[in-house]
């Protein structure tokens, strides 16, 4: 068997210092592999060169999952495949899953408001669409509304709220969990009244609170804030009311964790 022509062995010493160089770690692995199929097969110049770049956006765009997973700080488990339906018959499944695609909401800054007592789900169904919307490209931020309040409340104090603001609007989706434990004071009630005026018709929310809108004068103690945040929450939302109270037990007696 004849030795490859010296030029060929120069560019295949350059060509995985060249992928490196150019950011692209998927065909620098591969090229190699997929160059001697290409030999066997009678592949052409481009078959070859797109079967690469196949791999490469592949690789690409499931390191960008991992890394938006990584961010988004969802609770473990909770995706659509432990959620139990059967638990929660005041939703459809098709509706869920439809709100999973995020197509029209997200890109309309809408909202979604997760109504319900405590242990009925509400929690696994926002974590469980917004697993999806970052499977499906999007950036999801998952936080308790308590520690969301304080991290606004302390970037007040140090006169850096717009920059903590323009940070979380980064993410398409923001997800508040349990709205109606946070503590409220004056000072607490108007950042979470600006973060979601912020945000209001540019990026969505998703909220989860065991109080009906009749109660929320106890979440924001001024009346008039109370409407305003209401109306702007309201305003493009879809609400979920997830009225049932055994879905946190059946859920343990299925060997998953609320």
């Amino acid at each position: 068997m004849s030795s490859p022509p010296p030029d060929h062995q120069i560019d295949a010493a350059r060509l995985p210092v060249m992928l490196t160089e150019l950011r692209l770690p998927t065909m620098s692995r591969h090229w190699e592999t997929f160059g001697n199929r290409a030999d066997q097969e009678g592949w052409g110049a481009a078959r070859y060169l797109a079967a690469l770049c196949e791999h490469e956006l592949a690789d690409r765009a499931s390191r960008r999952i991992a890394r938006h997973l990584a961010a988004a700080a969802l609770p473990r488990g909770k995706t659509f495949a432990t959620f139990d339906f059967s638990a929660v018959p005041t939703i459809r499944k098709a509706h869920l899953l439809s709100l999973a695609a995020g197509t029209t909401w997200i890109e309309q800054g809408a909202n979604i408001l997760c109504f319900g007592p405590s242990g009925a789900g509400k929690t696994h169904a926002a974590a469980a669409i917004g697993h999806a919307l970052i499977e499906d490209g999007r950036r999801v931020l998952f936080t308790r509304t308590t520690d969301i309040v304080q991290k606004l409340q302390a970037a007040r104090r140090d006169l850096s709220l717009p920059s903590l603001l323009a940070r979380l609007d980064r993410f398409d989706c923001l997800i508040l969990d349990d709205l109606g434990y946070a503590t409220k004071d004056q000072a607490e009630t108007a950042v979470l009244f600006e973060l979601i005026a912020e945000r209001y018709e540019r990026r969505s929310l998703i909220i989860t609170c065991n109080q009906p809108f009749s109660e929320w004068v106890t979440i924001f103690p001024n009346a008039a804030m109370t409407v305003a945040a209401i109306d702007r929450l309201i305003h493009h939302a879809t609400i979920l009311k997830l009225n049932t109270e055994n879905y946190r037990k059946r859920a343990a007696a299925a060997g998953t964790e609320r």
